[in-house]
């Protein structure tokens, strides 16, 4: 990041020179690290072609406008750079302080799968927790800041690499295709229609022949912020048929608990104990051939599916992540505890 940086105090030829030096192309002004400006060899070339003064200090020709991203926004670094034509964007905590530079090219390739997964996004449900808001908006088009839930999801998944997504629709299904038809997009979207409810696993069955590959299957009221990379190597390694992607939860029981022993007689009590266990996220890395075993058509739960292949015998893998890593909007507190993780 010192290669990025540069103080106001300098001038046009002292950025040429470390602009040259460190290839990037930008730098960014700062002050004990809270980012002022950006200034790229573009902001340079034309204050040369003005006949400009090298020697001037950089603040005349430095943009105070800066693109940047709050930490808790970061997934949606790459959008926002092929948005405005950038090739890098700053990530700041509250206080504006530079945490971190995220590259176009680097970041793109440190974090993409080792193949290019399909991302299916289960969308069809009611979102019935959520009233009123999806008496009005279906639950993928609900906002969190900016962009609807639904895109966020996508720009997360971009950044892995994916570029192919499903989008299984029934509830207001019009009104996310037609959002997305007016949406600029530099990725593959194909709706996939449930004419009646399929529950969270049937809706699948309609991506029968069109799948031939692991693919990774999502709610699309929830993030994961976690290396999904890891999830996807330990799916491959482990020969699973289905990986549930599982996060902690810590949960202190408000009240005092009694064991009860024989005949009635008080064996222990635990005042307000704390108890820790796994919980089904709704992010899956699952094979193909989950979908060619489904009936056509027919309504089931991905949840049953799991409870199957496990009689079965068949593998199914959890992959853990913290209780914080996972952010599940489909409820309202929910909702409004999102919004507050990601700035919005």
């Amino acid at each position: 990041m010192e290669e990025v940086y540069i103080e106001e105090n300098k001038t046009v030829l002292d950025a040429m020179k470390q602009i040259d030096k460190n290839a990037k192309k930008i730098l960014f002004v700062h002050c004990q690290g809270k980012l002022l400006a950006s200034l790229t060899d573009g902001d340079i070339r034309r204050w040369i072609l003005k006949k400009g003064d090298l020697e001037t200090s950089i603040k005349d020709v430095a943009n105070y406008e800066p693109i940047f991203l709050f930490e808790q926004q970061s997934d949606l670094a790459i959008r926002i750079m092929k948005k405005y034509g950038i090739d890098a964007v700053p990530i700041l905590d509250k206080e504006h302080i530079i945490k971190d530079i995220i590259f176009l090219n680097t970041f793109e390739e440190e974090n993409k799968f080792d193949k290019e997964l399909p991302v299916v996004i289960m969308a069809g449900g009611l979102g019935t927790r959520l009233s009123p808001y999806t008496n009005i908006l279906p639950k993928p088009l609900i906002p969190i800041g900016d962009y609807p839930i639904v895109e966020h999801i996508i720009q997360r998944f971009y950044t892995y690499g994916c570029r192919q997504f499903y989008m299984i629709v029934n509830y207001k299904r019009n009104m996310i295709k037609a959002y997305f038809d007016e949406l600029e997009k530099d990725y593959s979207l194909e709706f996939v229609i449930e004419e009646k409810a399929l529950g969270t696993g049937g809706g699948l069955s309609l991506l029968k022949d069109k799948i031939q590959e692991t693919f990774i299957l999502t709610n699309c009221d929830i993030l994961i912020d976690a290396d999904l990379n890891e999830a996807y190597k330990q799916h491959i390694k482990s020969k699973e048929s289905i990986t549930m992607v599982s996060s902690l939860k810590n949960f202190t029981i408000p009240y005092g608990v009694i064991n009860i022993g024989e005949n009635g007689a008080v064996q222990s009590m635990q005042e307000k104990p704390n108890m820790s266990f796994f919980t089904n996220t709704g992010c899956y890395f699952v094979e193909p051939e989950v979908i060619e075993n489904l009936v056509y058509n027919e309504p089931i739960d991905f949840p049953t599916i799991i409870e199957q292949y496990i009689k079965e015998g068949k593998r199914v893998g959890v992959y853990p992540i913290g209780e914080n890593a996972w952010l599940d909007m489909g409820q309202l507190n929910e909702l409004e505890r999102m919004k507050k993780k990601l700035d919005c």
